[in-house]
């Protein structure tokens, strides 16, 4: 079952957020190192899974600003999301990574401008990393969502470890290019 914007909202209602806002907000803060969607996909996603019976929305009236909508599963819509979560995954991820694309076409540079590259990317990695890790460590400060915690520090665990090999090639990468080749 190929994974459709609507599965990754469906699954974001089980928590804390109502609002496309909300659903934005953690998408930026939790969900960018390994899923995006903008407020482009959301917005649509939000009105295709009301109009699909997955979800409800109701206008929440506010003063002195414009009214909220906000939305909740209803059966049906924690029933689709059930059979997703149960689907077996099918494909690898693939990534788009202008370092490697670079890197394939590399014969072409100074091998100087390659390892700066190389240096460069690393040194974001790193940062990425720590990133990832200072997330993880403000994670266990959420007790309302208990149940979800040790599941968010999965998917956080496979970011950093998955970095962390990163950062590992590029320190072989450079080497192997200082030594001249392999």
């Amino acid at each position: 079952m190929k994974t459709e914007p609507k599965y990754i909202i469906l699954g974001i209602l089980t928590t804390d957020c109502r609002t496309g806002y909300e659903i934005k907000k953690l998408m930026d803060q939790s969900f960018s190192h390994f899923w995006k969607l903008s407020y482009g996909q959301i917005y649509p996603t939000l009105k295709k899974i009301v109009q699909e019976g997955l979800a409800k929305a109701h206008d929440i009236q506010q003063e002195g600003t414009p009214n909220r909508k906000e939305y909740h599963l209803t059966e049906l819509g924690r029933e689709e999301l059930n059979k997703w979560l149960r689907a077996p995954v099918e494909e690898l991820a693939t990534q788009r990574n202008e370092l490697l694309a670079k890197l394939f076409f590399a014969r072409h540079l100074p091998t100087s401008v390659t390892i700066q590259h190389l240096q460069h990317y690393e040194e974001r990695l790193k940062a990425q990393r720590e990133v990832y890790q200072n997330i993880k460590t403000g994670l266990y400060a959420y007790e309302s969502e208990k149940a979800d915690v040790d599941y968010w520090v999965f998917t956080l665990n496979y970011g950093i470890k998955t970095t962390s090999a990163a950062i590992d090639w590029c320190v072989d990468t450079i080497e192997c290019l200082e030594r001249g080749g392999l």
